[in-house]
């Protein structure tokens, strides 16, 4: 039985995912059964195919994106780019960052999530060996267009999270394997701003790059973002949503279905929560508090996280 996990982040959370495919690597016994990482996903901020989390202009240089693929793929996993911005038009298909980054990891086993038909198209014709998956960003909510969906040329279709947990309905999901859940979705159940929001996110990333090229005094201000709905939840408190799903339940109700591919999203969380996380849904529960301290400890002694010592103190 494999239960594969896809984790998030090429970028911030690239240190704590090493170390946690080390640790699976070296000491499996701390896992509960099954458990495998199936890709590290996410974007080289700033991206402009970039869709999901905006990352405040960040961006990263060539010797970082050739390392962390390089790193990534020699531990046998994939990268998979959530290229998901919704609103790419063909100009934006010459983007010479996002070509970049794909050329990089054109080797054969590494993936691109989309949403934009355009974008599709593009990577399908000029980066063949790439594994095309379906997001999640489609929203797609009537079950015989989910099931054409998996019937097409992808190797995975994210499900909406809407239905997680609504086991009547994941029955008629043809191909499960080719399936892949958000266990741990922040949005209220049926957020009524989440297309809007996607949207956003690909203005943000837009409005940036542009930036780049303006003067002082002439940057178009980016749009922010707030939702009312709430999306700074943690991940106990989304346990109250219907569509959470615990560890418990993926291994006993959801892999005996015939789903085998569970998504973590967090590519800009809190690094902590992440730890939480992690630990919650791969770790046995009683390994659980000896593996988040290892973590955290190590992470500390990478200088990922920095403990601060009181400033010396004068006396008298």
């Amino acid at each position: 039985m494999k239960v594969k996990f896809h984790l998030p982040g090429l970028r911030y959370n690239y240190p704590l995912n090493m170390l946690f495919l080390s640790l699976l690597k070296t000491q499996p016994e701390y896992f509960r059964e099954g458990v495998e990482i199936a890709s590290f996903f996410g974007e080289f901020p700033t991206s402009l195919w970039s869709g999901g989390r905006y990352c405040n202009d960040d961006q990263c240089d060539a010797a970082f994106v050739k390392g962390v693929v390089k790193n990534i793929n020699e531990q046998g996993v994939p990268v998979r780019f959530t290229y998901t911005n919704p609103l790419l038009n063909e100009h934006d298909l010459d983007d010479p960052y996002c070509n970049f980054c794909l050329q990089v990891a054109d080797n054969g086993m590494n993936e691109v999530l989309v949403v934009s038909d355009v974008l599709e198209k593009y990577i399908r014709e000029k980066y063949p060996s790439f594994k095309i998956n379906s997001s999640t960003c489609k929203e797609i909510r009537d079950m015989d267009e989910l099931n054409r969906e998996i019937e097409q040329d992808y190797n995975l279709v994210v499900l909406d999270y809407n239905w997680n947990n609504q086991f009547d309905i994941l029955e008629q999901i043809n191909h499960k394997e080719k399936v892949e859940i958000l266990v741990n979705a922040c949005c209220v159940p049926n957020c009524p701003r989440r297309g809007e929001h996607y949207r956003t996110i690909g203005k943000q990333e837009r409005i940036a790059l542009a930036n780049r090229k303006n003067p002082t005094g002439k940057k178009i201000p980016v749009p922010g973002w707030y939702c009312e709905y709430g999306d700074k939840n943690t991940i106990y408190s989304i346990q109250d949503y219907v569509t959470y799903i615990s560890p418990d339940a993926i291994w006993d109700k959801y892999v005996p279905m015939g789903f085998s591919n569970f998504k973590i999203e967090g590519r800009t969380a809190n690094i902590f929560q992440l730890v939480e996380t992690y630990c919650l849904y791969m770790i046995k529960p009683e390994k659980q508090g000896e593996v988040r301290l290892l973590l955290l400890a190590n992470l500390e002694k990478a200088n990922v996280i920095t403990v601060n010592k009181p400033r010396k103190g004068i006396w008298p």
